[in-house]
């Protein structure tokens, strides 16, 4: 069985020698000292290991079950909601004056890579509760908020976001759902949303939906699409639980992974919701939260990967296979550990810088956030808009390839349900589908993000590391291994975006047959900066006199490796991008 140890300690590293958040000047970071973060995470960290972890081969044997229209989750998962909720763990960067403990975003970041790594399945339902309040927060009347934010934050309630339906996914503007006004401020919602995570269960008291549909004769597509709030309970004005509102859940969708979490198709039978925001404005309200919640799926990629690591780490190092090559490394045992051989090194490695570089990129975005959020910095909202696909589709895409490679150290034993190893592999591939698939986000990028107001955030991302560079080409220790490498892929993506400039003018789909492989070339180049920084911090560690030298030369060892074996395939992907779309368009569709 699966075990997963929280990172606290490469947490703090992030947090305070590399960030040095308690300096920084966002509202509510000179609270984050190194004390007080050691506490809270710590103590996420003892209910990530000890409550949710062992869950997680529960959820996914047992799986939802529905029954009467009621959907039953695993064993142990109510109650590990309910010392969640105890904790106020729901509500940790949430205001105070509804409940919550208004701690920064990304405090919350970092509680939730735990409880994610401990049990994805699980913390989906927190994750959509808290979308669906920070949207109500954003958007909603102050009746609404009084109304479903301290129940959400209390853990009373759970939240769910209602966007897709049978026939649309992506292209939301042909949503058919209906919402019929009704006189009284309230509209009768009609239609079938599928793919709704957490959309029926039996955690909470109530589930408070958030739901995109169309008022009649509106305006055609996107533009007439509004959100409303439609919970399974309507609301007395006391806050109690008055009668059931007409909706249901029509199913349960039978899943390659998140086995624990209830993926249900939602039936609205002209149920009672009210309007959130403006009228024919709902994709607005809706995207107020999509930094945050494709920051969290980014976080589930890197997070299904670090506990896969470590287990694949703790097999390397006592399954005993062969010899090393340059001799006995374990003369009394009939065969020494299979982590001494270069190959396995060589998969390790891989996951662990990916892992560690991928958990520094999310940590700075959500900083980008909570400038955006608390300071109205609109320099972060825009880098972190530019970031966010990137962040999204390339630490999902590497976190699914993490496990893999961890599944791989096993041998026939990473095949096996005993070790949990596969359980890791279907649990991370939804990450690179929803929120917007994959593909998505690359298009995302390169059509909307990239020439967003003249290219003026991807110019503000050049500039920070040429910053980087220069300011440290003086340190003969990150020279040759961190900063040339570095230059040489800044100046990869440099040639893919100007590529794109000439070319896409001339052809889009030169630019669009190129756009994963640009995702994947920036994402390269951030987890550079992000080892060049790690490595600058954790010399300086070194070179104020850290007693915990070990950790930090393993942290430049590991950036080291980055560097070298992973960073170079940003030439790769330019080469891809250059060759254009002609080879990719080539057939007709009738000739595949």
């Amino acid at each position: 069985m699966p075990t997963y140890t929280p990172p606290v300690k490469d947490q703090q590293f992030l947090l305070h020698d590399l960030f040095r958040i308690s300096e920084s000047d966002t509202p509510g970071y000179d609270e984050l000292d190194r004390d007080f973060t050691a506490a809270v995470l710590e103590e996420a960290g003892k209910i990530a290991a000890n409550v949710l972890q062992p869950l997680n081969e529960v959820g996914d044997r047992e799986g939802c079950t529905l029954e009467n229209s009621v959907v039953r989750t695993p064993t142990g998962f109510k109650e590990a909601w309910e010392q969640m909720a105890e904790g106020g763990w729901m509500g940790l960067d949430a205001s105070p004056d509804f409940g919550g403990q208004g701690m920064p975003h990304l405090l919350n970041t970092a509680t939730g890579e735990l409880f994610s790594s401990a049990n994805m399945a699980f913390q989906m339902y927190v994750g959509l509760s808290h979308g669906a309040a920070s949207a109500l927060a954003e958007h909603g009347s102050d009746e609404q908020k009084a109304t479903y934010l301290p129940k959400i934050y209390a853990g009373e309630w759970s939240g769910t976001m209602n966007l897709t339906e049978p026939h649309c996914g992506t292209d939301l503007g042909l949503i058919r759902t209906k919402a019929e006004p009704q006189g009284d401020g309230s509209h009768k919602i009609t239609g079938q949303k599928i793919w709704i995570s957490g959309g029926e269960n039996d955690l909470a008291d109530n589930i408070v939906h958030l739901v995109l549909a169309r008022i009649p004769d509106g305006p055609e597509g996107i533009k007439g699409i509004s959100l409303f709030v439609v919970p399974k309970f309507l609301p007395n004005p006391d806050g109690s639980l008055g009668e059931r509102n007409a909706l249901s859940c029509g199913g349960l969708e039978e899943k390659m992974g998140i086995h624990g979490n209830a993926t249900c198709v939602m039936n609205y039978d002209g149920a009672t919701g009210w309007l959130v925001g403006e009228m024919h404005k709902g994709m607005r309200a809706m995207f107020t939260m999509m930094n945050e919640a494709r920051l969290s799926v980014a976080l589930q990629g890197y997070t299904q990967g670090e506990v896969a690591y470590q287990n694949a780490l703790g097999f390397a190092r006592d399954r005993l296979q062969g010899r090393d090559v340059t001799g006995a490394q374990a003369p009394d045992k009939p065969a020494d550990p299979i982590i001494v051989h270069p190959d396995v090194r060589r998969g390790l490695m891989d996951q662990k810088s990916v892992t560690e570089g991928g958990r520094a990129f999310v940590y700075w975005g959500a900083q980008m956030i909570d400038r955006s959020q608390r300071m109205d910095d609109e320099e972060a909202e825009a880098m972190v808009s530019l970031l966010i696909p990137v962040m999204k589709g390339f630490l999902t895409d590497k976190g699914f390839d993490t496990c893999v490679l961890a599944q791989q150290t096993l041998g026939g034993s990473g095949f096996t349900r005993e070790w949990g190893l596969e359980q890791f592999v279907r649990d991370a591939r939804i990450a690179m589908i929803y929120e917007g698939t994959n593909g998505i986000q690359s298009l995302d990028l390169v059509g909307r993000k990239l020439p967003q107001d003249g290219g003026k955030a991807m110019m503000a991302f050049f500039e920070i590391v040429k910053t980087f560079i220069k300011e440290n080409e003086g340190d003969d220790a990150l020279k040759s291994d961190f900063l040339d490498p570095l230059k040489a892929a800044s100046k990869d993506l440099q040639a893919a975006a100007m590529y794109f400039m000439q070319e896409g003018m001339k052809n889009p789909l030169n630019a669009l047959a190129g756009s994963y492989d640009f995702m994947h070339l920036f994402g390269h180049v951030c987890l550079g900066l992000m080892w060049g920084q790690m490595a600058k911090a954790a010399g300086d560690a070194l070179a104020a006199g850290a007693s915990d030298t070990d950790f930090y030369e393993t942290k430049i060892a590991t950036g080291r490796y980055y560097m070298a074996r992973q960073l170079p395939m940003t030439g790769t992907h330019l080469a891809r991008i250059t060759s254009g779309a002609d080879t990719v368009m080539a057939l007709d569709a009738e000739r595949f």
